[in-house]
């Protein structure tokens, strides 16, 4: 079994859908939120972005300590959204294309600060990425309906694009 390539066909797949909800992304509605406890929409799309670049920090580093460091700029247009997750996609899709099988088998931890949040063999940390990517694209959909936004199809073509 090639792992590496499964993974590279799946974060392809990933970054492939979620142009199509970037291309779309309102311009405007970056504060919007369907609830007080929920991500703002600005602040949600640019973590999906983020998300890209995950697989390959992965692979070069052992951890990564969240409380460290700056926090992103929040990216509030469909270029501004598609430029990054590009950058984070090819630089994630090289660390992929170097790796060897033996270098998804160390552990990896997600840290804030002294605290281990999670921790996993790097295999298991880059699908906990991927599976974040479509976790958090679903909490995008479900923004985009909420401000009548025609849903672009994921795993299948959503109620905007079927005719019944």
């Amino acid at each position: 079994m090639d792992t590496l390539q499964q993974l590279r066909n799946e974060l392809e797949h990933e970054y492939r859908t979620t142009q199509n909800f970037f291309r779309i992304y309102p311009e405007g509605k970056n504060d919007y939120a369907p609830h007080e406890k929920s991500m703002k929409l600005g602040h949600l799309a640019t973590h999906i972005a983020e998300i890209f670049s995950w697989p390959g920090v992965m692979l070069e580093t052992n951890d990564l300590d969240i409380g460290a460091g700056d926090r992103p700029q929040i990216l509030s247009t469909p270029d501004e959204l598609l430029t990054k997750m590009q950058e984070h996609y090819d630089k994630s899709i090289a660390a992929l294309n170097k790796a060897s099988e033996e270098d998804l088998n160390p552990d990896w931890a997600l840290k804030y600060g002294d605290n281990v949040l999670a921790s996993w063999n790097k295999y298991d940390a880059i699908r906990h990425s991927l599976n974040q990517v479509t976790h958090h694209r679903a909490q995008l959909g479900v923004y985009y309906r909420l401000n009548d936004i025609e849903l672009p199809k994921s795993y299948g073509p959503t109620a905007d694009l079927q005719s019944f």
